[in-house]
């Protein structure tokens, strides 16, 4: 039987929890089965559990990648407020209305992370915490704190604003959602 080295095991764990991301983004937690999770990453069902204990598992370190991944993206945006703009503006674009499955994870799992195990919704609280933080320091470098309430309605106001624009069924409907929100988003940065 051969063995592989413990790099090896970490990048295919990694590999599932890439592609399980998308999946549940895409379908929802509860749309996809071990099996369909697996043949995404190109592996058998057995190997499942040389990586995670239960599929509970793998979700709360899936919350926990996708919400990292979400903060060390706000580095990639220019400095301060106008980073900020930027995000707001492709946040609430058609495209990623359009194409949960490499979009934020709020938008697309809240409502499930909700019913969630502990860990799940810790890992979810940490990557929240994260978020908002992240977004106060660009709000009001000299004094975050003082902006974590203007981040909370921020980051509230896109999430909220992407998930209704994503269960209209009405085309220019669910733009006049996108663009208003886009206009409602930007007082909290003037």
């Amino acid at each position: 039987m051969a063995r592989y080295a413990k790099e090896h095991k970490q990048v295919t764990r990694q590999r599932i929890i890439e592609r399980a991301g998308r999946r549940f983004k895409q379908d929802g937690l509860d749309g996809s089965g071990i099996s369909t999770l697996m043949s995404d990453a190109g592996l058998t069902n057995g190997a499942f559990y040389a990586h995670f204990t239960s599929k509970d598992d793998l979700v709360s370190h899936v919350v926990a990648q996708e919400l990292r991944t979400q903060v060390e993206r706000y580095g990639s945006l220019r400095p301060g407020r106008e980073g900020l703009e930027d995000f707001v503006r492709e946040y609430l674009s058609p495209a990623h209305r359009d194409n949960p499955g490499l979009g934020c994870p709020s938008a697309a799992l809240l409502d499930e992370v909700g019913r969630c195990e502990d860990a799940t919704k810790q890992a979810y609280t940490d990557g929240a915490r994260a978020i908002l933080n992240e977004i106060a320091v660009r709000l009001t470098p000299e004094d975050p704190q003082s902006a974590r309430g203007e981040a909370l309605g921020l980051y509230t106001l896109l999430v909220g604003t992407m998930q209704l624009s994503r269960a209209l069924s009405d085309p220019k409907f669910s733009d006049e959602v996108l663009e208003r929100g886009i206009e409602n988003a930007l007082t909290f940065l003037h």
